[in-house]
C-alpha cells in the first residue's frame, strides 16, 4: 500500500499539479495586489471626479438597494462585486496576454527536442548501414570458407 501511494505521487502529474497549485496561491496574490493597490484606486479616482463624495465603487452603490416587509435587497453590492470581477478578469487578462507575448520571444523547447529526434534518426541509420555492412562482411568470410 506504501508502494503504491509512493508511485501515485511521485508521478509527474501530481507533482505537476502541486506546483500548479502552489503557483496559483502566489500568482493569485499578485493579480490581488495588482487590483486593489494599483487598478481600484485609478477607478477610485475617476469616480471621485464623476461622483463627488465617493471614494470607490462601494460607495456610489451602498444606496442602491430597497425594502420589503423589513428586509433590504441591496443590488448595489451585487452591482459591486460584478464591477470587481470585471476588473479582475481584466488584470488577469493582461497578465496572461503579456505571458504569452513573452512566449513567443522564447524558443520553444519543443523546437530542441525534434532536433534530437532527428539527429537520433540519423544516428540509427547510421548505425544500420554499419550492421549491414558487417553482416555482409560476415557472409563474405563465411563464403570463402
Amino acid at each position: 500500500m506504501f508502494k503504491e501511494f509512493k508511485e501515485f505521487i511521485m508521478r509527474g502529474n501530481v507533482l505537476d499539479l502541486a506546483v500548479g497549485v502552489i503557483i496559483g496561491g502566489a500568482f493569485t496574490a499578485i493579480v490581488t495586489a495588482l487590483t486593489t493597490s494599483l487598478i481600484t484606486p485609478l477607478i477610485g479616482l475617476v469616480i471621485s471626479l464623476i461622483f463627488p463624495g465617493s471614494t470607490n465603487v462601494d460607495d456610489v452603490t451602498k444606496n442602491l438597494s430597497f425594502n420589503i416587509n423589513g428586509v433590504e435587497f441591496n443590488y448595489g453590492l451585487v452591482i459591486s462585486a460584478i464591477i470587481t470581477f470585471l476588473i479582475t478578469a481584466f488584470v488577469l487578462f493582461m497578465i496572461i496576454k503579456a505571458a504569452n507575448n513573452a512566449n513567443k520571444v522564447v524558443p520553444k523547447k519543443e523546437e530542441e527536442e525534434e532536433e534530437v529526434v532527428e539527429e537520433l534518426e540519423t544516428i540509427e541509420v547510421i548505425l544500420s548501414d554499419i550492421r549491414t555492412l558487417l553482416a555482409e562482411q560476415n557472409n563474405k568470410k563465411t563464403s570463402d570458407e
